[in-house]
């Protein structure tokens, strides 16, 4: 456990509390590791612009795995590597999804306005309210959306209640697109929220976490990730050292993983101590 190189932590539900913060005490198991040289990165479903205000926060540099694993930068903005959805197959599932264009956000890496493309606000604020108001400067609206993909996007992100968000993953399934993407979920069942990310094939936290790893020489023995949602499951299984947050649902609890606090109980800073002791 001592050797452990690289901690990747993922920020709604696991380093975050439900007060959107980070607790004095897990600010501080990372950087006690930071400082005992261990490398720490982020990996989040958030897009880098959104999730780099919570990595400034640490005090210290951190390498950014965003957008379930489409983009790799260091804090300081540098690029290490991007994974783009084709813009053919995205505007080909658009069209597909037609029936869900209410629920649908398209992430381009791009600055300022445009950096997200919905065509109407309606049911995307009913669902997720908070995140529309903190991005509100970035948002365009497009109609028909599949006129905005003019460049591959980062990702299409459908948002909505868990029922909708069903219908909405077996309408993906029936698309034919089904082997070129990779659809990825994160749920709350307290809000009855579902979001589903649909990314370039073969992209995923875990993906990204691999590839970041094997840049930096470091062995999926020593690496220890630390997740609580269905979109962090590459991610955990890639690690040598995976670990659970308590607030995860149980279904996530039953894969043999270290199961740490919750996010209001200081989780992370629980297992990082755990761990490198």
């Amino acid at each position: 456990m001592h050797s452990i190189r690289l901690i990747a932590v993922d920020i709604d539900g696991t380093l975050l509390n439900s007060s959107f913060q980070v607790s004095a005490a897990n600010l501080k198991a990372l950087l006690g590791a930071h400082q005992r040289g261990v490398e720490i990165a982020l990996v989040t479903g958030r897009r880098h612009n959104f999730a780099l205000p919570i990595a400034d926060s640490l005090g210290f540099s951190v390498t950014l795995i965003s957008s379930n694993g489409a983009v790799t930068r260091s804090s300081d903005g540098s690029l290490f590597h991007r994974d783009l959805l084709p813009a053919d197959i995205a505007r080909e599932m658009v069209r597909h999804m037609a029936a869900f264009r209410g629920n649908t956000v398209l992430s381009f890496d791009r600055e300022g306005k445009g950096a997200l493309v919905v065509e109407t606000t309606e049911l995307l604020n009913v669902a997720i309210r908070r995140w529309m108001e903190k991005n509100a400067e970035y948002l365009d609206l497009v109609k028909p959306l599949e006129d905005a993909v003019t460049e591959s996007p980062v990702q299409a992100t459908f948002c909505g209640d868990i029922a909708r968000m069903r219908e909405a993953q077996q309408a993906l399934m029936n698309s034919g697109l089904w082997e070129r993407i990779t659809v990825l979920r994160t749920q709350y069942e307290e809000r009855d929220l579902c979001i589903v990310d649909v990314l370039n094939h073969g992209c995923s936290k875990g993906h990204a976490l691999r590839r970041w790893a094997e840049h930096r020489g470091i062995e999926r023995q020593q690496v220890m990730a630390i997740g609580d949602n269905y979109n962090d499951i590459e991610m955990l299984e890639f690690a040598g050292v995976p670990v659970i947050m308590a607030n995860a649902c149980d279904e996530l609890k039953q894969n043999g993983w270290m199961i740490t606090l919750g996010n209001n109980q200081d989780g992370v800073a629980h297992a990082v101590e755990s761990v490198l002791g």
